[in-house]
């Protein structure tokens, strides 16, 4: 349940005894009303009323003051009890609606409530202290009363905020209420004075209280203003904190792959924690703070080892367990006004004492950094990082509960698992100096190992028995290894075809570091790597893959030019997007293979088994990568220089040779098959007169985009082509030739679409020709034939309509 509703409920409970109060007083007081002169009340009324418009907002509350006290005091003195109450009644129901732009009936009804119980209170003072005071007593029972009513009303308030805002109670009386005792004893010293003046004069000196009243309310203005400037300064400094909080923030997330989402639910999540834990407004500003700061040492640890999607090495941990120091050290320049830096500093702290970077353990830990241990700890692993995908929430609440008492403190445990479900639902509703030296070459002795493990261990040397009776197999097993190798480097190379150098590459490797799957991503031009050869388990899903470089972990080996070893599979983006797909393969080794340019490729090996890859298989790799990556770059080279030959320049479509070597390849293929396939031609008509009349700018802009339409709208296996000039083809496998209407059509709208784009001219058209095998020809140079005679004689006829045409309009 909130903790918004009990308090709520208490502050109606507490007004309302209020309310029952005010109207036993109300009853006592018109029973027993006494007027001795209704001038005289009639006109402390009217002053009464006029000074309640002088009232005044409270810093840092939402609470109102006024100067109505001096009536009451006076009321005490000179009045009865019931007209007393009256005064006090009308001027803060006046109050309450003059000038007033959020009157609340709660409000309204605790401020007409608090006021006939905290005359009572006055009067039932000044009675006890005139009765037992002797010499003298009038003006201390005047300061008895000045207190007591003080003291009434300012306790009141402060019981109604901690009730609905739940600050503390004695530090909102002390800040907010206790700076107006003095002017309570001036006030009582000034109705004394009147009283005095009365008493010699007459009432209607009490005329003289409105100068010292607005002198009060002025003084009241000034102080709180300049209490307000103050506050506003205070405000300003604070937000600067929080913008410089924020610029550190951003700071981590550039260098780290964490996101502004991550932060938020960490802090959410702390803050509720630390509601719920009882921690002070200091502890809980801190943790504020950290929850958002407390990787700010990652700042300093290498670039490369945040982002690896692996494990970490021995050595790649130690440098990452400097970040909390580094972190502490960074933020001791910012001096924060709470202890943010023992948080940052020991949040790698476990309560066992087997954490990092000081072994601190149970209570020794400051409470802060408790909370973000287990806090961060729980969404870390509901998230996917670099290395592998996030658990379900209750699963990821399930492991930390089970660190319960080894690395986290229990109590925090059993909060966070009592109310994780909600905190999640909560995070999901809501959106520098730096030191001179930084300690980035400490050695920190603490810490065994990371949670994940390490990348690699050292196996343990075996005895000289066991190392004598491998000896023999390890020198044969050497031997055979330097075979493969030689004969695998002596033929990589050899081929231009880079299809046969890939695979050679695959059958040979197999024997030398075992594998379920293998693939070869390219980089590309846009910062792409896409799979070049896939072989293996998964195949279609490694080969669906496109690759940003820096992301996953060929994009990561690709952008650090390092390897890894018995990284996460399904880490690659794209691989595993949807959680109903399951992969079987649980370790990868890559590698990155570099060129005269860069890296122009990532050799990447898969295994089904957890942590399959050793440093013999890494080894090799890197021992074949740099000849693997001057072949792929040979091999690409003469890919690009083979499509620059066998493609159009002006359209980037196949040319005429490069058609007819298709089609001979594809009418071989359906003569074993039995299936048919279809040419077209398609010649744009009066092309020449389109150059004449637009240039021929726009006319090379014609046919490039009805090669792009063409290309556009043809399948994977479609095959078109320029022949020259303004005519184009398009083989068709597979095409029966009742579905050629469908072809021809599709033809003409593209050339309409063209010519709108070009000059808004929707009277661009083509003549189309087509042949099919085998019922037109044999050979390609028979099938092109067919469709090219097909595609003149509609020409003719075409031409013959419009000369016809033209010959009716001259008749005419």
């Amino acid at each position: 349940m909130s903790t918004r509703l009990p308090r709520e409920r208490g502050a109606r409970l507490f007004i309302g005894a209020l309310a029952l109060g005010a109207l036993a007083c109300f009853a006592f007081a018109a029973l027993h009303w006494q007027s001795s002169d209704p001038i005289k009340f009639a006109c402390y009324l009217a002053l009464a009323l006029l000074a309640s418009s002088l009232k005044i907002k409270l810093p840092g509350i939402n609470g109102t003051m006024s100067v109505n006290f001096l009536f009451i005091l006076l009321g005490v003195l000179e009045l009865s009890f019931g007209e007393t109450l009256v005064i006090g009644f009308a001027a803060v129901f006046a109050q309450c609606y003059w000038r007033a732009s959020n009157s609340r009936p709660i409000h309204v009804i605790f401020n007409l409530s608090q006021l006939p119980l905290g005359t009572a209170v006055a009067f039932g003072v000044y009675r006890f202290a005139s009765t037992h005071i002797a010499n003298g007593g009038r003006p201390l029972a005047l300061l008895a009363v000045a207190i007591a009513y003080f003291a009434f009303n300012t306790l009141v308030m402060s019981v109604i905020i901690w009730l609905t805002e739940g600050k503390p109670l004695l530090k909102v009386w002390s800040e907010c209420y206790f700076w107006s005792f003095p002017y309570y004893l001036v006030g009582a010293a000034i109705v004394g004075l009147v009283s005095f003046l009365n008493a010699r004069i007459g009432w209607q000196a009490a005329l003289l209280v409105l100068p010292p009243v607005f002198l009060i309310y002025r003084s009241y203005r000034l102080y709180l203003g300049k209490l307000e400037d103050e506050k506003k300064h205070a405000e300003q400094v604070s937000n600067l904190h929080m913008r410089t909080i924020e610029a550190l923030a951003l700071a981590i997330e550039a260098k780290d792959d964490t996101t502004h989402e991550h932060l938020q639910r960490v802090r959410v999540y702390a803050m509720e924690l630390a509601k719920e834990l009882g921690l002070n407004e200091d502890e809980t500003e801190a943790l504020r703070a950290a929850s958002v700061l407390h990787d700010i040492g990652k700042l300093a640890v290498p670039e490369h080892i945040i982002s690896k999607p692996g494990r970490l090495t021995p050595e790649e941990f130690e440098k990452m367990k400097i970040h909390p120091i580094i972190g502490a050290e960074i933020l001791e320049q910012v001096e924060f006004p709470y202890p943010v830096v023992p948080i940052v500093r020991s949040h790698h702290e476990k309560w066992d004492g087997t954490g990092y970077p000081n072994g601190l353990s149970g209570n020794a830990i400051p409470i802060g950094a408790r909370i973000l241990a287990a806090v961060d700890c729980l969404d870390a692993l509901a998230s996917d990082r670099q290395y592998r995908r996030g658990l379900p929430l209750d699963e990821a609440m399930a492991r930390v509960a089970a660190e319960s008492g080894k690395s986290f403190d229990p109590r925090v445990v059993e909060v966070l698992q009592r109310r994780y479900v909600q905190l999640e639902k909560l995070a999901h509703e809501r959106p520098l100096k730096t030191p001179a030296k930084l300690s980035k070459d400490v050695k920190v002795e603490r810490g065994l190992a990371p949670a994940a493990g390490f990348a690699d261990s050292a196996k343990p040397v075996g005895r000289a028995e066991d190392s004598s009776q491998d000896f023999l197999s390890s020198i044969a097993a050497a031997r055979q290894e330097s075979q493969i190798l030689f004969e695998l480097t002596q033929e990589l190379g050899t081929s231009l075809s880079l299809g046969d150098t890939l695979s050679m590459l695959s059958a040979r490797l197999k024997r030398l570091v075992p594998h379920e799957a293998m693939a070869v991503y390219v980089v590309r031009k846009d910062d792409l790597l896409v799979p070049e050869y896939v072989n293996g388990d998964n195949f279609r899903l490694f080969s669906s893959l496109k690759i940003p470089i820096g992301e996953g972990l060929s994009g990561w080996v690709a952008q650090n030019n390092k390897p890894i070893v018995n990284g996460n599979p399904s880490v690659e983006p794209g691989y595993l997007n949807d959680p109903t797909k399951y992969s079987t393969l649980c370790s990868a080794l890559a590698v990155p293979l570099e060129g005269v340019s860069g890296v122009v490729a990532v050799l990447a090996l898969y295994r089904a088994q957890q942590d399959g890859f050793s440093k013999d298989h890494l080894r090799i790799l890197l021992a074949i990568g740099s000849k693997l990556g001057f072949a792929i770059e040979n091999a690409l080279k003469s890919r690009i220089a083979e499509r620059s030959v066998a493609s159009d320049q002006l359209t980037g479509l196949a040319n005429s040779k490069s058609l007819f070597l298709y089609l001979d390849r594809e009418i071989g293929r359906c003569a074993r098959s039995g299936l048919p396939v279809g040419v077209f031609l398609a010649d744009i008509d009066k092309f020449k007169q389109i150059n004449d009349r637009l240039g021929h700018l726009q006319g090379d802009k014609l046919l490039q985009l009805f090669a792009e339409g063409l290309r556009n709208s043809c399948r994977e296996y479609d095959y078109p082509a320029r022949l020259g000039g303004d005519e184009f083809a398009i083989v068709v496998p597979n095409l029966r030739e009742t579905a050629a209407g469908e072809i021809a059509e599709r033809l003409r709208g593209i050339a309409t679409w063209a010519g709108q784009n070009v000059s808004a001219d929707k009277t661009v058209t083509v003549t189309i020709g087509q042949a099919f095998y085998p019922a037109d020809g044999m050979s390609a140079e028979q099938l092109l034939a067919a469709a090219d005679r097909r595609m003149h004689n509609s020409k003719a006829v075409h031409n013959d309509d419009d000369a016809s045409e033209r010959l009716i309009g001259v008749r005419k």
